[in-house]
C-alpha cells in the first residue's frame, strides 16, 4: 500500500455538496476563530488544572445555543459536552478534544530533575499568539486549536441555518495527556485519562455512531491508536557503610545496584532498537510504530547517604500497538534481564493502557464523510496520518475500545496558519454534515443513504 493511500473509496453516509461549502464557509469568520483559538489557548490548564479552559468552553456553548453541560470526577475537572441538531434520525457523531496541554509539572522539586532552566522559560508551554501569519504555543497545536475549530464548526453551521437530523456532540475534556498515579504519585489528583474521555463516554449522556478526536494530523486521517506500559524494573542489591566498602573490579559485582545500571541500560538499548523494528504494524488505517524510552531512575535517598541504596528503580516507558499485549513485554522484559546476568531484578508494570483500532469496514462511511470534506475544502482526497499519529495514544482510543468506530484528524500540527484553522473547521462542518444528514422541516427521518450490508465496500 502506497504511503498515505487509503485501499477504499466508500462514500459518506449522506451528500455534501459545493453550495454546502459555500455557504458554511462564508459563516466562518477566521477573525473570530483565531481569537478564540488564542482566548482558549492562553488560559494556562496543565494537567490537573483545567477548570478554567472548561469553564471557558462551558460559556461560549452557552452564549452559542450549544446547552452544555458539565460531567466530571470532580468538580474542578469537568468535562464540558454541548451539542447540536438531533432533529431526525440521522447519524450521531461525537467531537473531542482535550483541555490539558503538554507542561512540566510546575513543582520546582520535581521540575528540575527533568528540565534545564531555559527550557522552564519557554513561554510557549502556556502562551499562544500570532506572528508573522503562523500561531506559537503549545496550547493551540495540542490542543485547544482543534477543540476551537469544532466550536467554531457547530457555530458555522447554526449561522449557515444547516441544522442536522443526527446529533452533533461538542466535547471538552480533562486528562488526555495525563499524568498517570504512579509509586506516591497517586490518587485522583494525578489521574489522567481516567477521568476524561473515558469518563464522559461511561457517565456523559452520550451515544454516538461515530467519534473524531481533533487533534493535529496535517490534515491526514487514522483510526489506529498505540497504548504504551510502564515497568518498574527494580534492581536490588546491598547497602554497605561506605568506609566498609571494598570496590570489585566489575560494576556487574558491585553491592549497590546503581553500579549495575550500565548492563540493564545497555540491554535496554539494544532491545527498544529491535522491539520498534519486530513490533511495527501496518494496516489500511495507519502506520504503528511502538517506541520505548526510560522515563525515570530512582535509587537511594540524597540526604540520608552514608550506606548507598539496597534499591534502584528504572521507569521504561513502552508502546503498544493495537496487536499487543502488556503481558507479552513482560515476559521479553523478565528473559532481557536473566540473559543480561543482572542479578537480583524485579519487574512490574506499574501502568498499562493498551492500542486500539477502529473496524475497517465500521468506520469507512466516516473515512469516506472526511474525505468529501477533504475535497471540498482543499481540492484534494484526505490521506492517511503520518506514522507518528497512529504511534501515540490519542483519545480515539477510548471510543474505539468501545465499538464507536473512531478517527483522529486535524490541521497542521505545527505552527499552523489561520488559514489551516479555517480549513479544518469547515472540514469539520462539512464532514458533520455528511454524517449526521441535514434536518428537513416537515420531514421524515433523515436517514443517510446508501445503507450498507455487510460488505460496505462493494464489489
Amino acid at each position: 500500500m502506497a504511503d498515505g493511500a487509503f485501499p477504499f473509496n466508500v462514500p459518506a453516509p449522506c451528500a455534501v455538496t459545493d453550495e454546502d461549502r459555500a455557504a458554511i464557509a462564508a459563516a466562518i469568520d477566521v477573525e473570530e476563530l483565531t481569537q478564540l483559538a488564542l482566548d482558549l489557548g492562553n488560559i494556562p490548564s496543565p494537567a490537573g488544572h483545567e477548570l478554567a479552559a472548561g469553564n471557558f468552553v462551558y460559556d461560549w456553548m452557552e452564549r452559542e445555543g450549544f446547552n452544555p453541560r458539565k460531567v466530571g470526577a470532580v468538580p474542578e475537572r469537568n468535562n464540558i459536552i454541548g451539542t447540536w441538531g438531533g432533529k431526525g434520525a440521522g447519524r450521531n457523531l461525537l467531537f473531542t478534544a482535550h483541555l490539558d496541554t503538554e507542561a512540566p509539572t510546575w513543582d520546582p522539586d520535581l521540575d528540575a530533575y527533568k528540565f534545564r532552566p531555559a527550557t522552564l522559560k519557554n513561554r510557549e508551554w502556556q502562551e499562544c499568539w500570532l506572528q508573522d501569519g503562523v500561531l506559537y504555543g503549545y496550547p493551540i497545536a495540542n490542543d485547544r486549536g482543534p477543540m476551537s475549530c469544532f466550536l467554531m464548526a457547530a457555530k458555522a453551521l447554526k449561522k449557515a441555518g444547516v441544522d442536522l437530523s443526527g446529533k452533533m456532540y461538542l466535547t471538552a475534556c480533562p486528562g488526555e495527556i495525563g499524568p498517570e498515579p504512579i509509586e506516591e504519585h497517586r490518587g485522583i489528583a494525578y489521574m489522567g485519562k481516567d477521568i476524561g474521555a473515558h469518563y464522559l463516554f461511561h457517565h456523559g449522556g452520550v451515544a454516538p455512531d461515530f467519534a473524531i478526536a481533533a487533534e493535529g494530523c496535517d490534515f491526514g486521517l487514522t483510526w489506529v491508536g498505540c497504548g504504551y506500559a510502564v515497568f518498574r524494573i527494580r534492581v536490588l542489591g546491598e547497602a554497605i557503610f561506605t568506609p566498609l566498602l571494598t570496590h570489585p573490579e566489575d560494576p556487574a559485582d558491585h553491592p549497590n545496584p546503581i553500579y549495575r545500571l550500565g548492563g540493564l541500560i545497555a540491554a535496554l538499548n539494544r532491545w527498544g532498537r529491535e522491539y520498534q523494528v519486530r513490533n511495527t504494524y501496518e494496516s489500511a488505517g495507519g502506520v504503528a510504530t511502538p517506541k520505548t524510552q526510560i522515563a525515570a531512575i530512582r535509587g537511594g535517598v540524597p540526604y540520608a547517604f552514608g550506606a548507598g541504596t539496597e534499591v534502584c528503580n528504572v521507569y521504561l516507558e513502552v508502546g503498544l500497538t493495537p496487536r499487543q499485549t502488556v503481558t507479552e513485554v513482560l515476559h521479553q522484559l523478565e528473559a532481557l534481564v536473566r540473559e543480561a546476568n543482572l542479578g537480583e531484578v524485579e519487574i512490574e508494570p506499574v501502568m498499562a493502557r493498551h492500542g486500539f483500532e477502529a473496524d475497517a469496514a465500521a468506520v469507512a462511511p466516516l473515512v469516506g464523510a472526511v474525505d468529501a470534506a477533504t475535497r471540498l475544502t482543499l481540492g484534494r482526497p484526505v490521506e492517511r496520518a503520518a506514522s507518528v499519529y497512529s504511534s501515540m495514544w490519542r483519545d480515539h482510543n477510548v471510543f474505539n475500545m468501545q465499538r464507536i468506530p473512531a478517527i483522529t484528524t486535524g490541521f497542521k500540527r505545527w505552527r499552523p496558519s489561520p488559514r489551516d484553522l479555517a480549513d479544518s473547521t469547515l472540514i469539520f462542518a462539512l464532514t458533520a454534515l455528511a454524517v449526521c444528514g441535514r434536518a428537513e422541516a416537515g420531514s421524515g427521518p433523515a436517514r443517510a443513504a446508501p445503507v450498507y450490508g455487510d460488505n460496505p465496500f462493494g464489489d
